[in-house]
């Protein structure tokens, strides 16, 4: 249990680390936080430092992209191979990192929309409805240049795939996770919808 406890503290300080912020500021000198969406994604280092150095803030764009997914990639590929933790914790620790990210104790109990850390959750438990979901995320956002709502695409397309590819979702023989992580994720969204809605949301160029 004790063991366990500690996976799971892991799992959420690791998902915690909003490595959008850091990068902006280590190498554009620019707090993301007070620009742009406000968001610690990957979409806003993108925007916000695009009109310094538009190549730098691609390579920034990508790179807290890929942090944001392999903090919760790795923790559970080492807590899976190495200690063989059972799915029912290796689960929670994708929840908690997950929570952690949009949620930090870090900043204030802020941070992102969820999108890379549950991306990369989904890469360890169900890589193949993650290539349908990052299917539908590309699709959407080449047609129509809005980051949040190629995110929502997605997430339906992957929530939608999970039943349909693993509608017992063996061995914890339920979707809970997936709708909690799915939900936090949906409610990091709210501003965006109510700006899709008005048509107010803004492009990615």
């Amino acid at each position: 249990m004790n063991e366990n406890i500690l996976l799971y503290l892991i799992a959420y300080l690791l998902g915690a680390i909003p490595f959008g912020l850091l990068l902006a500021k280590g190498f554009g000198g620019v707090d993301i936080r007070a620009a742009g969406s406000k968001s610690i994604g990957a979409t806003n280092v993108l925007r916000v430092l695009k009109e310094q150095n538009p190549h730098k803030a691609r390579i920034l764009a990508i790179i807290t992209l890929a942090c944001d997914a392999l903090k919760a990639f790795l923790p559970l590929i080492i807590a899976k191979y190495a200690i063989n933790a059972d799915y029912n914790v290796l689960w929670a620790m994708g929840v908690l990192a997950v929570i952690g990210h949009c949620y930090s104790p870090y900043l204030g109990f802020n941070g992102g929309k969820g999108v890379a850390t549950g991306a990369g959750v989904m890469a360890f438990f169900l890589p193949v409805e993650l290539i349908c979901a990052l299917i539908a995320w590309y699709l959407t956002g080449k047609i129509f240049k809005i980051s949040s709502l190629a995110s929502l695409c997605a997430l339906i397309v992957f929530l939608a795939s999970s039943f349909i590819l693993h509608y017992d979702l063996e061995p914890i023989n339920t979707h809970a996770p997936i709708f909690i992580i799915c939900f936090i994720i949906l409610a990091k969204h709210s501003t965006n919808i109510a700006r899709l809605i008005s048509g107010a949301e803004k492009k990615v160029i």
